[in-house]
């Protein structure tokens, strides 16, 4: 049966999907039916979100075997303008023209899912891992938290712009983590310098922190958040492979990260803390989660960029250094975002994905992340804001508009999730956005529509895609109950991604598998802290 809870974001109704005691339809996917309060107290909620079935037909229905087709009808069709005119309906099938290639069918995402798979396991693969576009690195977290774990334990943040140093405190016998922070600003001289100063950098404002909170005097563990591409071998060793985010520091690729962060630290004589483990935020994601909820196997991050990490056999992973766990399982971080770099997700790219491509900081590499992801989702919208001005679907061909829009990055993913959180026939937030870029007078209803209509094209394709991916590692595990712990700005503040991720894993995942998708915020930090918490309670 479809359950509604009145809570929300904005103005709209969240739903989640839960299966029947005796479902009499095969192909029925659900989310598992936790009760999160008497199951799991203080387990982090499944990210608000909104679906645009009315209330009354909610509540008067019990759906069964037509659930599926319900939902997908209703969330991942995007809603075509309604025409008024001759004019009009020329003005619409010249939208659905532009727009039809990024309506993608089961096959299609049955497909991405197939090439995913085969791709991880090149990159599990000792043979195969040189030439696989996924690399399936090995974090060498074979153990996720108990909920036993306590103690105090520091953590570093490393992944973008910015720095944090973190302190987080788990009480014994408790589920909740105390947490204090700082952040700071990571300055683009410190960005492309010498990688010595990005490390003496994050020791120093370490140091600045202890000191601010009385730390000093006392040895601790440091779990380090580091979400580059590394090349690990142990918990707490791990090489640069090669750098990201606009960061080009000499002298750190192909070296030991934990071992230059203990080299700076070591500059200060009142430290004494050992680096015990190195991870990236998806493995974080997903130890945060673990936490609460013993039965999370897998991460994924939907923002700025995409990434998942999973549970996966020491069997299956053929590079493994070491000895092994005793619970013969080790977390892999995926770094899927490079799916495609190779051509194979060529079948569902548009003219528009190429140009998006061709004129970014790494053409022809993070294929699927640039399908999918917060930076570019909203350039991908301009190129094709822009074209449907040039044949006059939007705002009757206006040069002026046209010049707006001709401005790269104008057009941002924030405008996408605005524009989508209104109810449809309500155009409350279309006209915010359109006065924020100067293209509000003149505007007709048609073009808000309008507008929507390519707006939620272009996100839909990147739920379902994401979804496939979801799909994918969770046939690929086929436990028959697991947790995904979710993350990142695009998964967080789009009003409908989460549903339309829930609807379409719902049809591709295996009929014996129940899964359920909830926020896991900060696993940066906290993740990173409980890895050093169960490095250390594992001792």
């Amino acid at each position: 049966m479809l359950k509604v809870s009145s809570a929300g974001r904005r103005r709209t109704n969240s739903f989640t999907l839960f299966e029947n005691q005796e479902p009499s339809f095969p192909s029925l996917r659900t989310e598992v039916p936790f009760t999160q309060d008497t199951i799991f107290p203080n387990t982090p909620a499944p990210t608000p979100a909104s679906s645009f079935i009315p209330n009354s037909f909610l509540e008067s229905h019990v759906i069964e075997h037509e659930l599926l087709q319900v939902v997908e009808s209703t969330l991942l069709q995007p809603t075509l303008p309604a025409p008024d005119s001759i004019k009009d309906k020329h003005r619409i099938d010249n939208l659905k023209k532009i727009c039809e290639d990024f309506l993608l069918t089961d096959s299609q995402l049955k497909e991405i899912e197939k090439r995913m798979v085969t791709e991880i396991n090149w990159g599990l693969g000792a043979a195969t891992n040189l030439t696989s576009n996924i690399k399936s690195y090995i974090t060498y977290v074979s153990q996720l938290p108990t909920g036993r774990e306590h103690g105090q334990f520091l953590a570093l943040d490393l992944g973008g712009t910015n720095f944090r140093a973190i302190l987080i405190e788990i009480e014994a016998g408790s589920s909740s983590i105390k947490m204090k922070a700082a952040k700071h600003a990571v300055s683009e001289d410190l960005m492309q310098g010498p990688g010595e100063n990005l490390f003496n950098f994050m020791a120093d404002r370490l140091r600045d922190f202890m000191i601010d909170h009385e730390l000093l005097g006392r040895r601790y563990k440091l779990g380090f958040t580091f979400s580059f591409p590394t090349v690990q071998h142990s918990l707490s060793s791990a090489d640069l492979a090669n750098w990201t985010k606009g960061y080009i520091c000499a002298g750190v690729e192909g070296e030991d990260v934990g071992k230059l962060l203990e080299k700076s630290i070591s500059r200060h004589a009142d430290m004494d803390i050992e680096v015990c483990a190195i991870l990236n935020d998806t493995t974080g994601c997903l130890l945060a989660c673990a936490f609460k909820r013993p039965d999370c196997a897998m991460g994924v991050i939907i923002g700025t960029g995409t990434n998942a990490s999973y549970v996966e056999d020491i069997s299956n992973v053929e590079l493994y250094e070491g000895k092994p766990g005793r619970n013969r399982q080790v977390v892999i971080n995926t770094e899927w975002g490079a799916l495609g770099n190779t051509g194979n997700l060529d079948f569902v790219r548009t003219k528009y994905d190429l140009t998006v491509d061709a004129e970014s900081k790494n053409p022809r590499k993070q294929v699927y992340e640039k399908l999918i992801s917060g930076m570019y989702l909203g350039e991908l919208t301009r190129q094709i804001l822009l074209e449907a001005v040039q044949k006059k679907i939007l705002f009757d061909g206006n040069e002026e508009k046209k010049k707006i829009l001709s401005e790269k990055d104008i057009f941002l993913t924030r405008h996408i999730s605005d524009i989508e959180s209104d109810e449809v026939g309500e155009y409350e937030y279309v006209i915010q956005v359109l006065e924020e870029l100067n293209l509000q007078e003149g505007a007709t209803e048609m073009d808000y529509q309008a507008l929507r209509y390519i707006c939620e094209c272009v996100s839909t394709r990147a739920a379902v895609l994401a979804a496939a991916g979801v799909a994918a590692l969770l046939n690929k595990m086929a436990r028959k109950r697991v947790t995904v712990g979710m993350d990142g700005s695009l998964y967080k503040f789009h009003p409908h991604f989460h549903n339309r991720m829930v609807a379409k894993i719902a049809s591709l995942v295996d009929s014996s598998i129940q899964f359920q998708m909830v926020l896991s915020e900060d696993g940066s930090g906290r993740g990173a802290g409980l890895a050093a918490a169960v490095s250390s309670n594992s001792r």
